[in-house]
Order: structure tokens, then C-alpha cells, then sequence
């Protein structure tokens, strides 16, 4: 159970328009009330390390989860991806790749590098907001990850 002060989801997105739906479809299915936003791979860090702007941020307050775009300013998302999956006080969140890159040498490197899934953003709107509510109810509701106590 989340709680109070914990950020249950970390989304990292920099597209208004995908950040938009991938809110609107969360909040639709009820999923993740405590979301914080990332519009860069460097804020995203922040966020995750508790430096810069959010060095008072407690370690343990989240994310249980990590949305991460592959195309993003300042630091790529295989960037972020490498940091959180190679640091021991990180390495356990879930993250999911939620992207428009179907290349397979993002596929395989995002794998190598860790991450728990990959997601291509579907291009329709229903289906990007299926998917959405899909992938949170997984992540967010039915799996259970180990609690990171730091």
C-alpha cells in the first residue's frame, strides 16, 4: 500500500500531446492518483536520485513505477534506463518503455539494460488509451514489486 507522500508512478514524457492521454487515460481507469511528470531524461534523474530540485524528496517516496519515452531531451531514456537498472538502490522499479520506436536495437538494448517491458505507443487513440490502462493496471495493481527501503 502507497503511503502518504509516495509517488506511485514516474512518467517520463515529453510529447504534450502523449502526456495528455497517457494522464487522461490513468485517471480514466482510476489508476495511480500520486503521478509525478518528467518532461526530460535530467529531470527524471533528479527525481529518481533526489539531487537538484528535488534533493528533499525522501528515496523512499517513489516511484514504484517508471513510464520512460526513449526520445527525450537533455538524456536519452536508454540513458535514464542504464542509470536507474545499474544503481543498487534503484535497480528494483519496474520500469516500462512506453515509446513510438519500433527499432530492434532499442528493443534489444532496453532488454539488456533491464527493463521489465516494451511498450510501442499504439498510433489510434483508443488503442494508445487501452494500452495505458492496460499497462497500469498490471504494473500498478497486480504486480507486486519489492519495496526499496533507502
Amino acid at each position: 500500500m502507497t503511503t502518504l507522500g509516495e509517488i506511485e508512478l514516474l512518467l517520463v514524457e515529453d510529447d504534450p500531446e502523449d502526456l495528455e492521454l497517457t494522464l487522461r487515460s490513468l485517471r480514466k481507469a482510476h489508476l495511480a492518483n500520486r503521478i509525478h511528470v518528467a518532461r526530460d531524461g535530467e529531470e527524471a534523474l533528479d527525481f529518481i536520485f533526489c539531487t537538484g530540485p528535488h534533493a528533499t524528496r525522501r528515496f523512499g517516496n517513489g516511484p514504484n513505477v517508471i513510464l520512460l519515452d526513449l526520445k527525450l531531451p537533455k538524456i536519452d531514456g536508454l540513458e535514464v534506463l542504464r542509470r536507474v537498472k545499474s544503481d543498487p538502490r534503484t535497480k528494483v522499479i519496474p520500469v516500462v518503455v512506453l515509446t513510438s520506436s519500433k527499432e530492434q536495437r532499442d528493443v534489444i538494448e532496453s532488454y539488456q539494460l533491464g527493463v521489465n517491458s516494451y511498450i510501442v505507443k499504439p498510433v489510434n487513440f483508443e488503442g494508445f488509451s487501452n494500452a495505458v490502462r492496460d499497462l497500469g493496471l498490471y504494473w500498478l495493481l497486480l504486480n507486486q514489486p519489492p519495496r526499496v527501503n533507502l
